[in-house]
């Protein structure tokens, strides 16, 4: 039996940062694919466990049925009580500073801002040309800060792989490809980005999970 149970959503992609640390560390996990046409994610079942009603959830059944959601905080929790050899954390205050820094500009800024592009984009009922503008400006301004970090170091924090840089792996792949404003090259303009994700995508654990993901989303 799986000790954990993640809640989650094929196309979604802030459950999928969840499953890449579950699989890095080795844990057990059972994946419940909410059907949101259905409102599956505002069912009573589940705001029990989740009362903002948006997946990502997370049970630990091998403490004592804990619940934890919001997808940061989850990947929080994992490397807090299961990574032991802090393989995906950090050490002191200030590099725990940087690192939830880093957590919290891409749950506050990335996140919510490439969701923005996307639906403006790809999914409202009217293209309005503001939002689209608007939203893919914040997309290149989140790619700029980016780069301007990494064009000088390898990782956020630390000098090493750290959650921080696995939480931003499933936007990355919407924003560098179809969200940007048009005309801009991630290429030309995010060299650095474009060659930190290349290699975030050939981890075998999140390469492992993205095809899952081609997996479910063919069902």
């Amino acid at each position: 039996m799986a000790q954990f149970t993640l809640y989650s959503h094929g196309g979604g992609p802030n459950g999928w940062s969840v499953a890449f640390i579950l699989k890095a560390l080795g844990l057990s996990y059972e994946t419940k694919y909410l059907d949101f046409a259905k409102g599956e994610q505002k069912s009573e079942e589940f705001l029990k466990l989740c009362p903002n009603g948006r997946i990502p959830a997370l049970v630990d059944s091998a403490n004592n049925k804990f619940c934890v959601w919001e997808s940061k905080a989850c990947m929080k929790y994992l490397i807090a009580k299961y990574d032991t050899d802090k393989k995906f954390g950090v050490s002191g205050i200030e590099d725990e500073t940087l690192l939830d820094t880093w957590l919290f500009f891409q749950a506050s800024g990335q996140g919510p801002y490439f969701g923005q592009a996307a639906h403006f984009k790809m999914f409202a009922p009217e293209k309005i040309p503001y939002g689209i503008e608007r939203y893919a400006k914040e997309v290149q301004r989140v790619f700029s800060v980016l780069e301007s970090v990494l064009s000088k170091q390898e990782w956020l924090v630390g000098g090493k792989l750290t959650i921080a840089d696995l939480a931003f792996i499933t936007w990355n792949n919407f924003g560098l490809h179809a969200l940007l404003p048009e005309g801009v090259d991630a290429n030309k303009e995010f060299p650095a980005v474009v060659k930190w994700h290349s290699k975030l995508l050939e981890l075998p654990y999140v390469t492992e999970a993205l095809k899952e993901r081609d997996e479910v989303m063919k069902q």
